[in-house]
């Protein structure tokens, strides 16, 4: 087929390059849609681009329809972190075509030359706070909304185009309802004792600056060793705690704090909305809202979004309390099932889960390529 490639550069060319995966996914039952307008905001005012650069490009047919789109991310602070020379591809949809999505990745690999680059990874966003990681298995299940989706012809393409596998994550399916035994209760209540450690009462997160630094600290000490992780800046945090610290729900969330109410350790669940992002198809108004909203009230699945401990707490086994403390509150309610985040496949931190009796539900790939 005939297509050309085209940089997006204006608000209009923007919102079509957001837009474009809804069309491509049109009637699938597993994609969900992210809100466009939170989409434009990311690709254009994320904190992150103080630090970062982006470039986007989308392929179009003859008759100048979209048939595939992708992003390139320099980020610096990445490769300083990581001692890399990379620039990521995120944002990378694309028809069932291996010449569309050579092209487009081509683009990407033109200017991560020109920066001086030595490889391209991905599928990335800016740091492990948006979308990332192509789907290779679990095409019949349904992601959380902070999770990509995508089709069974993009991993073959990827393999066909010379790309490697870099890292893999997993995510599992959960029972939420299984409670815990009482022995484990009482060794959680005589380690919150013995580290004069107390569980917060969520609302002291509000307005409270000190708390904001310390979550910072701990995320970044906490997720430090991931692959492609980026530390925090404080303009990211400030983002985070605006968008959603009041959003968190009481019997879904667990900060522990030490002695000098530092945090030591989180465990941060939401409600999976997946059902009502569908219905909304990207658009708030005038019923995406809505439908949100009464998800957001109604639900019987959970995802597990953060779950960590700052360094000094790592290891000293009180990430037992944040999973205790919020399967306690579950054991008797309408939540039935909990999906977990993206984890690395060799992440020795699965061996928690097998008390709640879980089973794979995807499975997804950051591929590499030498420039």
């Amino acid at each position: 087929m005939e297509f050309k490639i085209k940089e997006v550069t204006t608000p209009s060319q923007i919102k079509k390059f957001i837009k474009f995966p809804h069309k491509l996914y049109k009637g699938n039952n597993q994609y969900v849609p992210v809100l466009n307008g939170d989409e434009f905001e990311t690709l254009t005012k994320s904190p992150a681009l103080e630090y970062c650069k982006i470039k986007m490009w989308v392929a179009t047919d003859n008759k100048n329809r979209i048939v595939g789109r992708v992003a390139a991310i320099w980020n610096p602070h990445s490769n300083e972190y990581h001692f890399e020379k990379r620039v990521r591809f995120g944002w990378f949809d694309f028809i069932d075509n291996r010449e569309v999505a050579a092209a487009l990745l081509e683009m990407v690999a033109l200017w991560g030359r020109e920066l001086g680059m030595e490889q391209m990874h991905g599928p990335l966003g800016y740091n492990t706070l948006n979308r990332q990681g192509m789907m290779i298995e679990g095409f019949e299940n349904t992601p959380p909304i902070n999770c990509l989706y995508n089709y069974p012809y993009y991993p073959q393409i990827m393999d066909e185009l010379g790309f490697e596998k870099q890292v893999d994550w997993v995510q599992i399916k959960l029972r939420a309802d299984v409670g815990v035994p009482d022995k484990i209760k009482r060794i959680n209540q005589m380690l919150l004792e013995k580290h004069n450690l107390r569980i917060m009462d969520i609302k002291e997160l509000k307005g409270s600056s000190k708390l904001i630094k310390s979550f910072q600290k701990s995320y970044n000490e906490g997720f430090k060793d991931i692959d492609n992780f980026v530390p925090l800046t404080d303009t990211e945090v400030e983002k985070v705690a605006k968008d959603y610290f009041s959003k968190l729900r009481k019997e879904l969330t667990c900060i522990i704090l030490d002695g000098e109410d530092n945090i030591a350790a989180f465990g941060i669940c939401v409600p999976n909305l997946s059902n009502s992002f569908k219905k909304a198809g990207g658009k708030l108004f005038p019923f995406g809202l809505l439908r949100i909203l009464w998800e957001f009230r109604n639900y019987t699945t959970i995802d597990l979004l953060l779950l960590g401990a700052s360094s000094e707490w790592q290891n000293k086994g009180i990430s037992s309390i944040y999973h205790t403390h919020i399967a306690t509150n579950l054991e008797r309610g309408t939540i039935k099932y909990a999906i977990t985040n993206p984890q690395a496949e060799n992440n020795s931190a699965y061996k928690v889960w097998e008390r709640y009796g879980y089973e794979p539900y995807m499975k997804r790939r950051c591929y590499i390529k030498n420039l």
